[in-house]
C-alpha cells in the first residue's frame, strides 16, 4: 500500500470516530433537557429551584395590606382615658351653663313681676288722692274756677296724670261702652229705653290699668 493510499485511510478513520463523537453529544444533550422538563413539572422534585427572594418580598407586602384593611375596617380601638376626660367636662360644662340660663331667666322673669306688684301697690295709693282732685275740681262752682287757688289745683292734677300716663297707668272708659267684667264693676242697674242691653250708663269711680293689667275696676251703673 503507498503512502496516500495510508493517509486517506486514517483520514476516514478519523472522520468516522468524530462522528460517533458528535453523535453522542447530541443524545446527551437530549436526555438533558428531558430531565430538566420534567423535574420542572413535577412540583415534589428535590431539584427543583427554590422561590426567589423577590417572590418571597411580594407576599410579605400582600400580607402587610391585609393586616392594615383589617385595621381599618376591624372593630375600633377603645377611646384614650384623656378623651373620655375631656368629654365628661365638656358635657358637664354644657349642663352648667344651661342651668344657669335657666336660672338667670328665671330670675328677670321674678324681678318684673316683684316691680310690677311694687308699682301697683303705689298706684293703687295714688289713685285715691287723684279721686279727690276730681271731686273737688268738680264741686267747685263756676265763677270760682278761673281763680289762682283753683288754677293752680287744675295744674297739679293735670301734672299728676301726665306722670301716671308716662308710666303706663292709663284710665278706664266706662260711660257708654258695654258692660266688660274684666275692667267694670256693676254695683247698680237701671231700666233705660235710650240705651241698648248691658250699656254702662254711669261711673261712680274711674278704674285704672297698668300695662295692660288691672290696677282698680271702674264701679259703674248698668243699663238693663
Amino acid at each position: 500500500m503507498s503512502k496516500e493510499d495510508m493517509v486517506k485511510e486514517a483520514v476516514e478513520e478519523a472522520k468516522a470516530k468524530a462522528g460517533q463523537e458528535e453523535t453522542s453529544d447530541q443524545e446527551e444533550t437530549t436526555q438533558a433537557e428531558e430531565n430538566t422538563e420534567a423535574a420542572a413539572e413535577d412540583p415534589d422534585d428535590p431539584k427543583k429551584e427554590p422561590e426567589t427572594e423577590e417572590s418571597g418580598s411580594e407576599d410579605a407586602e400582600s400580607g402587610e395590606i391585609k393586616e392594615e384593611k383589617k385595621k381599618l375596617f376591624g372593630k375600633k380601638n377603645k377611646k384614650d382615658k384623656k378623651d373620655e376626660k375631656i368629654e365628661e367636662l365638656t358635657d358637664r360644662l354644657t349642663r352648667q351653663m344651661a342651668e344657669f340660663d335657666n336660672f338667670r331667666k328665671r330670675t328677670e322673669k321674678e324681678k318684673s313681676q316683684m316691680y310690677e306688684i311694687g308699682a301697683k301697690d303705689i298706684i293703687e295709693k295714688i289713685l285715691p288722692i287723684v279721686d279727690n282732685f276730681e271731686r273737688g275740681l268738680s264741686s267747685m262752682p263756676e265763677e270760682e274756677k278761673s281763680t289762682p287757688f283753683a288754677e293752680g289745683m287744675e295744674k297739679i292734677y293735670k301734672q299728676l296724670m301726665t306722670t301716671l300716663e308716662s308710666i303706663d297707668v292709663k284710665p278706664i272708659e266706662a260711660v257708654g261702652k258695654e258692660f266688660n267684667p274684666d275692667f267694670h264693676n256693676a254695683v247698680m242697674h237701671v231700666e233705660d229705653e235710650e240705651l241698648g242691653e248691658n250699656i254702662i250708663a254711669e261711673e261712680f269711680q274711674k278704674g285704672y290699668t297698668y300695662r295692660d293689667s288691672v290696677v282698680r275696676h271702674s264701679m259703674v251703673k248698668v243699663a238693663n
